[in-house]
């Protein structure tokens, strides 16, 4: 879908006046942006004999931020589908007690899955988090406030997933599943800006050295 096509095709949709791609959609984007600056620090750094001790460490965050980028885009456009697939439950028929159980179920499902999309999305943002807090660490300082716009991109991201876990997850009647994802979404959430707060102490230390 729009992973294929142009970034100004998907920003304009984006901008138009259409459902989708909205705060779902461009808050994977942002995740995986977040995994692409990583990913240059880390690149700038393998390779590097000056950080040959931390060379195998750092081939393998390169393999973690690869891959977490490449499911944030798919979820970039899977987050277009789940709203697809929503607005068609919500458009179903419920004129009879039976097509109302029905259209109810549907809306139980599709919403589910709607929200398990963004909720992917805070994960990747919590370990693209702490990947961006160790590479501020061991990486080319020469590229640290490259890591430092990851952790920034990745806190945005997580809370922008949070609001379209939230919108989704009101309206869904499991009260057990509610609870396990307000108390997951917490701890991401945490988990994401006290690494970016670790982040930026350590950028701003090399800038105003």
């Amino acid at each position: 879908m729009y992973r294929q096509g142009s970034l100004q095709a998907y920003v304009d949709d984006a901008a138009a006046r259409r459902p989708a791609p909205g705060g779902g959609s461009v808050a994977a984007l942002a995740g995986a942006l977040a995994a692409a600056m990583s990913e240059m620090a880390a690149n700038f750094t393998a390779g590097n004999k000056r950080f040959a001790s931390v060379e195998d460490t750092i081939r393998d965050m390169l393999e973690d931020l690869a891959r977490c980028r490449d499911e944030l885009l798919d979820l970039m456009d899977r987050d277009v589908e789940a709203y697809g697939t929503v607005n068609q439950a919500y458009s179903l028929p419920k004129d009879t007690d039976e097509q109302k159980a029905a259209r109810r179920a549907r809306l139980q499902e599709v919403l589910r899955a709607a929200m398990e999309v963004p909720l992917q999305v805070m994960r990747h943002c919590a370990r693209l988090s702490e990947i961006a807090d160790r590479l501020a660490d061991i990486g080319n300082p020469n590229l640290i406030t490259d890591v430092g716009v990851s952790a920034i991109l990745a806190e945005g991201a997580c809370a922008a997933a949070r609001l379209n876990v939230e919108v989704n997850l009101k309206h869904l009647e499991d009260a057990q599943l509610r609870r396990d994802a307000l108390a997951e979404m917490e701890r991401l959430s945490h988990q994401v800006r006290e690494h970016r707060e670790s982040v930026s102490r350590k950028v701003a230390v090399h800038v105003t050295a």
